[in-house]
């Protein structure tokens, strides 16, 4: 295979709604399934030696859909901090997040706070949630934030400015359920991102297809614009 594995993955998790249509159930016991999938790709991540997994959980456009949904989308959260920390904390697992953390209610932004703060010596495997996040809006941020420091900037020193600045560029993107969109998430740094789409519903996403995945993507070339192969470790 022409590449290594990668070191940072990013996945817009889809297809909850319809895994829960196709079995006459309501929307949330998709997402409930869906953070069943969350752990299991979790796990695989660590397993295989990634280093960062940035995964889209709750995106900017998703508080339009109806409140009983936000509500009980909400409830699936709070329970998965709670179940999940110790385990998080067990296996080394930083929690970060990257997204409008202010539009949430003060009793998730504490656990939240709570979970970073526990987590925050793990080194073996950064997970970011992505988290009232739109691609549109951190590059947005950005730019306020470097107009307020009154400096001008390049490509390389605006970096510094996005949320998670020290996180290299994903090489690796996954979108599950067959839908071909980025959906506003990560578009600064997924420039030069390599894309596969799984068909797979994210509730059935599992460590197998996940592997797959990530064979695809070592099997390409990765050009970066140029006419030749270049390291994947390109930036």
């Amino acid at each position: 295979m022409t590449n290594p594995i990668p070191k940072h993955i990013a996945i817009i998790m889809d297809g909850n709604g319809r895994w829960a249509k196709r079995r006459f159930l309501p929307r949330i016991e998709g997402h409930r399934a869906g953070g069943k999938s969350v752990r299991r790709v979790v796990e695989a991540a660590r397993e295989l030696g990634i280093r960062y997994l940035t995964l889209y959980a709750f995106s900017t456009e998703n508080w339009t859909r109806p409140e009983d949904e936000i509500s009980g989308l909400m409830k699936l959260f709070i329970e998965y901090l709670r179940g999940e920390l110790p385990n998080l904390v067990k296996n080394k697992v930083r929690l970060r997040t990257i997204g409008q953390k202010n539009r949430f209610s003060n009793e998730i932004q504490l656990m939240i706070d709570e979970a970073e703060n526990q987590t925050k010596e793990g080194a073996e495997l950064d997970l970011i949630l992505a988290l009232s996040y739109g691609g549109r809006q951190e590059i947005i941020d950005a730019v306020n934030l470097a107009i307020k420091n009154g400096k001008p900037v390049t490509e390389e020193s605006f970096r510094r400015y996005l949320y998670a600045p020290d996180v290299p560029d994903p090489e690796l993107l996954i979108r599950t359920s067959d839908e071909l969109r980025i959906s506003n998430f990560l578009l600064w740094q997924s420039a030069y991102t390599e894309f596969v789409y799984s068909p797979v519903l994210w509730p059935d996403f599992d460590k197998d297809e996940f592997i797959r995945c990530i064979d695809e993507y070592r099997d390409r070339e990765r050009r970066f614009g140029g006419s030749e192969w270049v390291s994947s470790s390109h930036g």
